[in-house]
């Protein structure tokens, strides 16, 4: 099981690579979605504890 996990981690790097090489801008925008996703959740943590402590 862990020999298949381990092959399975490779796998994803690969597909990762293959990806950023041959899609930059698509990869781009899905960090950019990414990460402005965490800034949405960052941002209303924050307004959640602001609201606890009002």
């Amino acid at each position: 099981m862990a020999r298949l996990k381990k092959w399975l981690g490779y796998a994803l790097i690969a597909f990762v690579a293959f990806y950023l090489l041959t899609q930059p801008e698509s990869a781009a925008g899905v960090i950019q979605t990414g990460v402005g996703g965490l800034m949405s959740a960052a941002e209303s943590l924050s307004r959640f504890v602001n609201t606890l402590s009002a």
